[in-house]
């Protein structure tokens, strides 16, 4: 969104257009919208920004839900903004430690920081995007303890609040179509300063799930969270944010429900073994926090190679840190016996995962030719040092 879409959507006539469209859909309805509008004597201009805004509010409802639906954004500030369900975790961290005065120092359209204020914290929301910033005061205008401030984190006077949260730009600038940063000194503000900060105040850091854990700073509880499968930040936390004992932590969140699995430190490994009838893919959380030989000893399991992220047992447990499935057959890994192996199975659909191998599963997929009525899981990994194609069936 450029200044001048903004100018057009922040109006009465715009926000009321905006407010009346129906539910956004895909297709030749938004062709009929759009000529409708046009028909009744809107601008292309405010037409465009509000159908801009229907789609974006339409896409938003994955992380923000019915709060959505009076929300703005722009497009790379909803690709980066934190789902609201874990801004309600931040937020709580700072509550429960009794910080009340928070800086979201790099706010975006302010996902955390509706966090902050829906538990009634004092928050100063800051952005030195003022297309960005703008759009957080709006979204942030119904909470009286939230301010919006457009400036940068490295001028803000840190002496009015209690405690600093950062989430760094990690994109180049724009509104949209910006690309990943991927030098940590290139993010904004730099991962220097967050750290300098943090020694001053306690703070809270979202980074990405894939930061390289070699910049972790030792005295940070660092906690990986994943939502329905799908490992969305690294949270570092600092000073009074930081629970006791605690250094290594990895968030489960399914539909409502939470898990937790915490450690001081990266656990050891157990070691490897035969494959059992079971095989257990450990959620991504767990694997990112290096928590895997905890979640084996819990279940009774052993890797099936070294260093691979499978593990394997001959009894089931039931655990929300692993997916579990059941074995039917092992092969050689040879792509012509497989398809003729697949095929006397009449195995149409399959769901191919592979690990410690060189291998691009959607150029494996049209090899197979898959054909039939059933479908299963394949597994191409090592085993007792031989590569493998491992038949299983997901389990519940």
């Amino acid at each position: 969104m450029e200044r001048t879409d903004l100018e057009q959507l922040m109006t009465a006539e715009g926000l009321r257009l905006l407010d009346s469209l129906p539910p956004y859909t895909n297709g030749s309805n938004i062709v009929r919208s759009v000529a409708a509008l046009r028909k009744e004597g809107y601008s292309a201009a405010l037409v465009g920004a509000v159908m801009t805004q229907a789609r974006l509010r339409a896409k938003a409802q994955a992380k923000f839900g019915e709060f959505a639906e009076r929300m703005l954004f722009t497009e790379a500030g909803l690709e980066q903004a934190t789902r609201l369900n874990v801004a309600a975790i931040h937020a709580g961290r700072f509550r429960a430690a009794g910080l009340t005065r928070v800086a979201d120092l790099g706010c975006g359209i302010g996902a955390d920081a509706l966090a902050f204020a829906g538990l009634d914290l004092s928050v100063t929301a800051v952005e030195r995007d003022e297309v960005t910033a703008a759009i957080a005061a709006y979204n942030l205008a119904p909470f009286p303890t939230a301010e919006v401030v457009h400036g940068d984190a490295e001028s803000f006077d840190r002496s009015s609040v209690d405690a600093l949260y950062f989430d760094p730009a990690r994109r180049t600038e724009g509104h949209s179509n910006t690309s990943r940063i991927t030098d940590p000194n290139d993010f904004s503000p730099s991962l220097d300063l967050v750290f300098d900060a943090a020694r001053e105040l306690p703070t809270g850091v979202k980074l990405g799930p894939g930061t390289d854990r070699e910049l972790l700073p030792a005295d940070a509880e660092a906690q990986w969270i994943s939502v329905d499968g799908q490992v969305v930040e690294t949270g570092l936390w600092f000073g009074v944010l930081a629970r006791p004992g605690i250094r290594r932590a990895a968030l489960v969140m399914r539909g409502a429900g939470r898990h937790e699995m915490t450690a001081a430190a990266d656990s050891e490994d157990v070691e490897q073994g035969p494959l059992g009838g079971y095989l257990y893919e450990p959620d991504g959380t767990v694997i990112r926090a290096r928590l895997i030989g905890d979640l084996a000893r819990t279940l009774g399991a052993h890797l099936v190679s070294a260093k691979i992220a499978y593990l394997t047992s001959d009894q089931l447990v039931e655990t929300p840190f692993a997916s579990g499935f059941r074995v039917r057959e092992v092969f050689a890994y040879n792509v012509s016996s497989l398809k003729r192996e697949l095929r006397a199975r009449r195995i149409g659909s399959l769901e191919i995962k592979k690990r410690g191998v060189d291998l691009d599963p959607a150029t494996l997929r049209p090899k197979l030719a898959l054909q039939g009525p059933e479908k299963a899981t394949l597994f191409v990994t090592r085993s007792e040092g031989k590569h493998v194609a491992i038949l299983a069936d997901r389990l519940p």
